[in-house]
């Protein structure tokens, strides 16, 4: 144990704010001296860098620490600087957790800082009379919150938590039923093996496609002599913008007469001229031309009135 740990505070303090408020140097004479006019913090060991507490030393402050904070009165200056201090006494706990997400693109600052958030859950959670080590007590509080931080941040499209969980699940089977099938498992064996409906593997592998998005501007690999991705999906049809009144047409041509509704095939789907749907038809370039137009307007007046 480190020798500063074996000592006991005997100091008068002059104030009862944490180290924090302080000038840095004031700081370091702080640290070894704040107790407050009733000695509510006299006869706490001495505290070193926390970066020079070794883990052993670290567990035995941690106990007398919250033995202490027990005794205090939440709210108080006294009390936040124990908490506070057992926050950074137990840090190594969130680095250690935090190693384990090494892989995830998140910054690793940012998997700490959250994982603090647990650190400190735990902290105010945590009850000597448990009989548990503290870090057996905080370690799954910690990696819980790391994991709900990956769960509401990391997917490109927000689902909801149980299709989030059922994507690890069928990953899960997915590698164990390869490996005992050696080839990939279909749809009913997933189901089967997860006591699932297919219909509910295909709703958790349809959301496993949200997890992870590409960009449209993301450039293609070095062996890609293909564009931008925006550049490779979709085109602009334009017979689409007339969709619409086609749709809207369709009712209007089926009340027209018979010989109308011949002109109007001949004319625009078989690209007849007017001369040889005279011919067709037995009639004159003339007439054809005058039912045409006729035709067209009625068609016309029809679409303004439902518009």
């Amino acid at each position: 144990m480190s020798p500063r740990l074996d000592g006991s505070r005997t100091h008068e303090a002059t104030s009862t704010l944490p180290p924090e408020h302080l000038d840095p140097i004031e700081q370091h004479d702080a640290v070894d001296a704040v107790v407050d006019h009733d000695g509510v913090l006299a006869g706490l060991p001495d505290i070193p860098a926390y970066d020079e507490v070794a883990p052993a030393d670290a567990r035995v402050l941690s106990k007398t620490l919250f033995e202490r904070l027990e005794s205090l009165l939440e709210g108080t200056h006294e009390y936040a600087y124990v908490r506070n201090t057992l926050v950074e006494l137990n840090l190594a706990l969130v680095k250690f957790a935090a190693s384990r997400f090494r892989s995830r693109s998140e910054p690793m600052e940012d998997i700490i800082q959250v994982g603090t958030i647990g650190l400190i859950k735990a902290i105010d959670r945590f009850e000597l009379s448990r009989g548990v080590e503290f870090p057996t007590f905080a370690m799954p509080t910690i990696i819980g919150e790391i994991k709900r931080f990956f769960r509401d941040t990391s997917w490109s499209v927000r689902v909801p938590r149980r299709l989030q969980e059922l994507r690890l699940d069928l990953a899960k089977a997915g590698d164990e039923l390869a490996q005992r099938l050696d080839r990939a498992p279909t749809v009913s064996e997933l189901a089967e093996h997860l006591s699932l409906s297919r219909e509910e593997v295909v709703e958790g592998m349809a959301a496993s496609n949200a997890y992870t998005a590409s960009s449209l501007d993301a450039q293609p690999e070095e062996d890609d002599a293909e564009g931008a991705l925006a550049d490779r999906i979709g085109y602009e049809d334009h017979g689409l913008e007339g969709i619409e009144y086609v749709e809207s047409l369709k009712p209007l041509i089926a009340e027209l007469p018979a010989r109308d509704r011949k002109i109007l095939s001949l004319r625009f789907v078989a690209g007849m001229t007017q001369s040889e749907i005279g011919e067709e038809l037995g009639i004159s370039q003339m007439h054809v031309s005058r039912l045409l137009s006729r035709t067209l307007v009625r068609l016309r007046k029809g679409l303004t009135v439902e518009e």
